[in-house]
């Protein structure tokens, strides 16, 4: 038996008759005529070569065994068209199909995570590419053209094809774990080179040959500030750390503060930035102003 595609309308009927369970409340909801209804189930069992609803004299079309197993493929097709036609309305309203975002590893992953749930129930249509990156990496996803929009720190300084906001901050602190000689205080001027500095490095090419907050010839870099953390927890070495990342440790006393002469902590000041031939859309624009108000919210 040869077996035809059913229409997505005939799979519409086929759901709203399971769903009300009649032909009438199906006809209602629908606008339709009852006979309209009753036509395109029959189209549809004749194309599928199966019955769906078994309908006997004047009770209720009950689902077959059939029908009863085909139900989930239809509200998946169903689903599949719906969200094809909010994205399309979205599309001629100008809203973005997708957006690709690079953050900084310095943005608190609690104001990732609160900013993108909410992005997610408001903008159910909008694809979403994250990539989280080190220093000057992040503004590099956007000039090779990966993402749309970055927030990222201020290595970067004023790049000719790229335009920047700033949104806030994140204070570093110097820290180590609390067998570290640098942990004992009454740190001599200089005694903080004497010893291994963990330095977080940067994989793109923007900022070569630049070093931030290094004071230690002896360094080892890492690409991944998760590492960082790790290696300082373990003693080996001392470092700058976000304090939102570490709060939790020195609470415990897993690290502390180092009080360094040189104050190598700092405010890490985070921008949003985009190129400067485009124009930031609708759910783009709404990602900027949710991490300023995140940011502004979270302890530095």
């Amino acid at each position: 038996m040869k077996l035809a595609d059913p229409t997505l309308d005939q799979i519409r009927i086929f759901l709203a008759v399971e769903e009300e369970g009649s032909f009438g409340g199906a006809a209602r909801r629908m606008g339709r005529a009852v006979s309209a209804i009753s036509y395109g189930i029959a189209q549809m069992e004749a194309q599928l070569g199966v019955a769906l609803f078994a309908r006997e004299g004047s009770r209720k079309p009950v689902l077959t065994d059939a029908g009863r197993g085909l139900l989930p493929e239809a509200q998946a097709i169903a689903d599949r068209a719906d969200a094809l036609l909010a994205k399309t309305r979205s599309l001629h309203a100008g809203l973005e199909s997708d957006i690709g975002l690079a953050l900084d590893v310095m943005v608190p992953g609690e104001v990732t995570a609160h900013a993108l749930r909410e992005f997610r129930t408001l903008f159910p249509t909008v694809s979403l590419r994250l990539q989280v990156e080190a220093l000057g990496a992040a503004a590099a996803c956007l000039l090779d053209g990966q993402s749309e929009l970055a927030i990222g720190g201020p290595v970067i300084g004023d790049h000719p094809e790229l335009e920047r906001q700033a949104i806030g901050e994140v204070e570093l602190v110097p820290v180590a774990a609390p067998g570290h000689p640098l942990a004992r205080g009454g740190i001599a001027t200089g005694q903080s080179r004497e010893h291994l500095q963990l330095v977080l490095s940067d994989r793109s090419s923007l900022t070569e040959g630049r070093e931030f907050s290094v004071l230690s010839p002896r360094s080892w870099r890492l690409g991944d500030l998760g590492a960082k953390h790790a290696l300082l927890k373990q003693g080996i070495g001392w470092g700058n750390m976000p304090r939102p990342m570490v709060a939790d440790d020195l609470a415990s006393g897993a690290l502390v503060l180092l009080d360094l002469p040189e104050k190598p902590g700092a405010a890490y000041a985070l921008n949003a930035i985009w190129r400067r031939d485009t124009r930031p859309g609708p759910a783009t624009s709404w990602l900027i102003d949710t991490f300023r108000e995140r940011l502004r919210g979270c302890p530095v």
